[in-house]
């Protein structure tokens, strides 16, 4: 999973570089060409993510979000949370292109095997995607036993084809020589500053590596990468460059000309698999990177279902999963082949690792506490190098780089009108909250009946009475003889110690008021929690629980206090159509009670 995009680049990457020089290409500008593929590996992948990002985690987690809880979100820093942000909603335009492109290139080798089936790779590449996305509801937790073995098999294939290739013309070898790559970007002028859009690609998985981190452990998957994934990638890569020193044609994919023709169905089929993988751990990452954003108050609640007991990462989320299937498809039909799809790949990525490198650079400043001068020279030496990636990607905007930039515009639009009209409905329900003191004497002054039973309030509200029980006392003229106050937290940090979770005082007889805490990786779980309450001394009567929770109606505030209309309006459409409350709490159903309140914001 973690290596299943960056292991299946090499299926494009070195013919969209050399579709990029134009021309039938000389020996200078093959091995300039691979030089700079193997460098940009050894740099980016190799130092900068293995070597570097992955000995930042934030409580074993990885990945831009993780990176920004840990720096930005503790320290109340809005320029690092909009950094994080940002990285975090063009990974989703990478998200939806990973799947057509990877599909793409596997099913492209049967133009080469059997020409005559060309017209059907775009239907079946059509069919697959939409196969898989379908399948996204049942989980992949039996698929997922085979992924290794798979991508395993993958890795030992593409090496042995690479020395197969490397043996037809051995002196592809000279490449490794950093010298080659740096020559033909000082001779190749503009056209040769371009040609690095396309050396983005070997890398377009590398923070899938980091991400994947918390999933995993940072020791696995270095063992992985310097043992078998890094050494593959380098012999494919120099395999296909040797093929075409001995002049084999680059029209066509280069990655097919290194099988034997016997073999050549075979490899399709494997390619295609590796491709299907590749994109699961894509779609498997943008839902895990969706409930972050959930649990860190950038995005409405989503109907998260989880689809294996035995893993936390196993889970579903609907809306991500259709829309990005829409958009898959839509790419897929509406460029049609990968080389073209190659034109809007790269933007999102290059500039999301851009901005891990500004995080990478305040995290070793406070977490490592290097100098200015070291921790500069590090980070700024790999913000060079994505800012010279991004600069030469940018450059394909106008031929679909558009389509990513657009997508991740959309989601970051989404996260920043959510929090800030969250924030505005919290700072509202606390304008308007009401004295602990003053709601009990007016239980006492109103001779207020207090029935059996427990009645949970779920409130934003830390200190004061919450209104929902303040309006529910003044519509029902009554109180439950137990009343059990409750607020939860989402901390920056990804898991919360047990001993940590609840916090619970007794403010008044009967009386209780509880903050619970939860990581940006963790599920709130009410119902145990009381139980949990129960144990510790709180007197509750579990057989006869009621929970009470505020269905809130946003209406515009108006005058200059108010949020903005291009704010509000959107935020309270995707407030009426988040999921419910009590989906997010796993609250039972039957023991919920809603109550009806416009909040001015």
């Amino acid at each position: 999973m973690v290596f299943g995009d960056i292991g299946t680049s090499p299926l494009y990457t070195l013919k969209t570089v050399l579709d990029l020089t134009g021309g039938k290409p000389a020996p200078a500008t093959i091995l300039g060409a691979l030089s700079l593929i193997v460098w940009t590996l050894i740099i980016i992948t190799s130092v900068k993510y293995v070597a570097f990002a992955m000995r930042i985690d934030n409580d074993g987690e990885g990945g831009i979000l993780a990176l920004m809880s840990l720096l930005g979100v503790k320290r109340h820093r809005p320029a690092i949370v909009a950094v994080g942000l940002l990285g975090a909603a063009l990974i989703y335009g990478d998200g939806a292109i990973t799947p057509a492109i990877s599909v793409l290139s596997a099913l492209e080798g049967l133009e080469i095997a059997a020409p005559g089936l060309q017209p059907y790779v775009l239907p079946a590449a059509v069919a697959i995607l939409v196969a898989l996305f379908a399948v996204q509801r049942q989980g992949a937790a039996r698929i997922g036993r085979a992924f290794g073995p798979v991508m395993a098999l993958w890795f030992l294939t593409i090496a042995a084809l690479g020395l197969w290739g490397i043996a037809q013309h051995p002196s592809v070898l000279a490449a490794l020589d950093p010298r080659f790559g740096l020559a033909y970007l000082r001779s190749g002028g503009l056209a040769g500053f371009l040609v690095l859009g396309g050396v983005f690609l070997c890398v377009t998985g590398a923070e899938a590596l980091y991400a994947d981190m918390g999933h995993f452990g940072a020791r696995p998957i270095r063992l992985a990468w310097w043992a078998l994934v890094f050494p593959s990638l380098l012999l494919n890569y120099a395999g296909q460059a040797a093929l075409v020193l001995e002049g084999a044609p680059i029209a066509d994919n280069i990655f097919y000309r290194l099988c034997p023709p016997p073999l050549l169905m075979p490899l399709i089929l494997l390619a295609t698999v590796a491709t299907i993988i590749a994109s699961q751990s894509i779609i498997t990452g943008a839902f895990s990177m969706t409930r972050q954003a959930i649990q860190l108050g950038w995005m409405p609640r989503l109907h998260i279902t989880q689809t294996s007991e035995q893993g936390y990462g196993q889970i579903y989320v609907g809306a991500v999963n259709w829309l990005l299937m829409v958009m898959t498809l839509g790419l897929t039909i509406g460029f049609g082949k990968s080389d073209n799809l190659a034109a809007a790949y790269g933007i999102a990525v290059s500039a999301t690792m851009l901005m891990t490198s500004a995080l990478l650079f305040i995290a070793m400043r406070e977490i490592w506490r290097w100098s200015w001068p070291a921790a500069g020279a590090v980070a700024g030496a790999f913000a060079v190098v994505d800012a010279g990636f991004l600069a030469a990607n940018l450059t394909k905007i106008a031929e679909g780089g558009y389509v990513p930039i657009l997508l991740a515009a959309l989601v970051y639009g989404v996260m920043l009108t959510w929090h800030l009209g969250a924030a505005a409905v919290s700072a509202r329900v606390q304008d308007i909250a009401m004295p602990i003191s003053q709601f009990m004497a007016r239980l006492a002054e109103g001779h207020i009946p207090r029935v059996p039973g427990t009645a949970v309030f779920l409130t934003r509200t830390s200190r004061d009475a919450p209104p929902v029980m303040v309006w529910h006392v003044k519509h029902n003229r009554a109180l439950h003889e137990r009343i059990f106050v409750l607020t939860v937290t989402t901390e920056s940090v990804p898991w919360i110690a047990d001993s940590s979770r609840l916090q619970v005082e007794e403010i008044a007889p009967r009386f209780w008021r509880a903050r619970a805490r939860y990581g940006f990786m963790e599920r709130p779980d009410i119902p145990a929690l009381l139980a949990r309450a129960a144990r510790e001394g709180c007197h509750l009567d579990l057989a006869d629980v009621t929970y009470y929770v505020g269905h809130e109606t946003i209406v515009a505030r108006g005058g200059e206090s108010g949020l903005p209309r291009w704010i509000e309006a959107p935020f309270a459409a995707m407030q009426r159509n988040a999921a419910h409350v009590s989906d997010y709490f796993r609250l039972p159903s039957d023991a919920v009670v809603e109550i009806g309140r416009e909040i001015s914001i």
